[in-house]
């Protein structure tokens, strides 16, 4: 049986793999870390916002070469996002052109959803965890580290070999990935724990919370001196736009590490709350200074179509869309700018 989940499967599997390149990493020296291919998404998702209009292909190599991606990685992440169906590539006369395709852009429409709504709220919790167990052959490995990475992705974590356990009710969606899988030696079930368990036993020990602790604090460190500086305007837009990446890249490592526990299974004084405030601000800060870095780079290629590059806040990216479509980008002065409907271009000038 197949239970339709929140948001297509196989666009969820995408997201999961995007976005867990080195979850596992500690908060560590930033410059290169990220794989050209998911930095290009990354910087398209955040300054060319649902425009479908195409960017010269040398455009992109010379915004990836702010990060220090050489050209020929560069240019071999064109090709290979292209492969996949992630961007689509036009030529005019000698030159490339390339545009996100209608599947990247729901790709990062819904990962940017589910990374700046992440510990925006604590839910009530009812006392009940989803739990999927599943043994799937050496010869399927492929379909195993999938579900792996949206397990992850949703949330999850392995509590024992082929048993992982989440504290939220997302059995459906486990369900509906299983069958997108064509796994047929799982399940997925709702439960409680047995009263008087030792702690040893307890369900939320599948992750490492000590662990988890000292990531967070190491990122808050990060965030707010970034913060501070930027509100001081102690940054350069140069500065602005690997910064801003940077502390995208590190916070969107979090929701696929911290299973967003309910309160009461919590130490006390956990960091999550205030990590996630000091990345929104940081975030959002530096915006305007990092858009302005991108329309400089791309009008060295096209001055008309630079002026299209925008930021959009955090708000913006977890706002309702009116009508289901409509979106919104945020002004060069920090301020929002009107909505932002189908068709429309609304982005400050460069």
């Amino acid at each position: 049986m197949k239970v339709t989940a929140s948001h297509p499967s196989a666009l969820a599997a995408e997201q999961a793999l995007l976005a867990a390149d080195d979850d596992n990493s500690e908060l560590r020296p930033w410059a290169g870390a990220q794989k050209p291919p998911r930095l290009l998404l990354t910087l398209l998702g955040d300054y060319w916002w649902q425009h479908t209009e195409s960017l010269p292909s040398a455009a992109l190599v010379a915004l990836l070469a702010e990060f220090g991606v050489s050209d020929s990685a560069a240019r071999a992440a064109l090709s290979r996002l292209t492969r996949n169906r992630l961007l689509v590539t036009s030529k005019i006369g000698r030159r490339t052109f390339v545009r996100l395709s209608e599947r990247a852009a729901q790709i990062l429409d819904e990962g940017a959803r589910h990374i700046f709504s992440f510990g925006r709220a604590t839910q009530p919790w009812d006392g009940m965890w989803s739990l999927v167990a599943f043994s799937i052959p050496e010869q399927n490995r492929a379909a195993r580290d999938a579900l792996r990475k949206q397990l992850r992705w949703l949330g999850f974590a392995p509590l024992y070999d082929g048993l992982w356990v989440a504290p939220r009710d997302q059995a459906s969606e486990v369900v509906s990935q299983l069958c997108e899988l064509g796994i047929s030696t799982a399940t997925a079930f709702r439960a409680t724990t047995v009263p008087g368990i030792e702690p040893d036993g307890f369900p939320q020990r599948a992750w490492d919370l000590d662990e988890l602790h000292t990531r967070y604090e190491a990122f808050i460190c990060y965030a707010q001196r970034l913060r501070e500086r930027a509100l001081g305007g102690r940054i350069s837009p140069v500065e602005a736009l690997v910064a801003r990446t940077r502390v995208m890249d590190e916070w969107r490592a979090f929701p696929g590490l911290d299973p967003d526990l309910p309160v009461e299974l919590l130490p006390d004084a956990w960091p999550r709350a205030a990590a996630r405030e000091l990345f929104i601000a940081a975030y959002d800060l530096l915006g305007a200074l990092a858009a302005h870095r991108v329309r400089q780079i791309i009008a060295r290629y096209s001055r008309e179509l630079a002026s299209l590059a925008a930021y959009h806040s955090s708000e913006d990216t977890i706002r309702p869309k009116p009508g289901g479509d409509g979106s919104s980008v945020a002004a060069e002065d920090g301020g929002p700018a009107p909505l932002a409907l189908p068709g429309s271009r609304l982005a400050a000038a460069p």
